[in-house]
């Protein structure tokens, strides 16, 4: 019994909403592209603080030389881990953005 509880404390406290904010990943300086990432598990809800992501993005621009950056919209989504059933239990999202002149 007790352990049916714990998990179950566990179960509720990964399912929480957890707020994220993206991190450089990847990019092209001569591509002017920078690739924000962020990850998040099975039972995650993420909120996603895109704004720091944005204020990020055009950091790095800034120091490749660009004055500002947009996002190009959407996300790409790929499963890190799968479990025993195929159910994927981390996932791993980016979003790339444009730096502009």
């Amino acid at each position: 019994m007790r352990n049916l509880v714990f998990i179950a404390f566990i179960l509720i406290l990964s399912a929480c909403t957890t707020i994220k904010v993206p991190k450089a990943t990847g990019g092209s300086k001569s591509d002017g592209i920078v690739e924000l990432s962020y990850e998040y598990g099975m039972f995650e809800s993420p909120q996603v603080d895109w704004n720091e992501a944005l204020s990020t993005a055009v950091r790095r621009c800034a120091a490749w030389g660009y004055s500002t950056a947009e996002s190009f919209g959407g996300t790409i989504s790929r499963c890190q881990s799968y479990n025993s059933y195929g159910n994927c239990v981390r996932n791993f999202v980016t979003m790339k953005f444009q730096c502009i002149d």
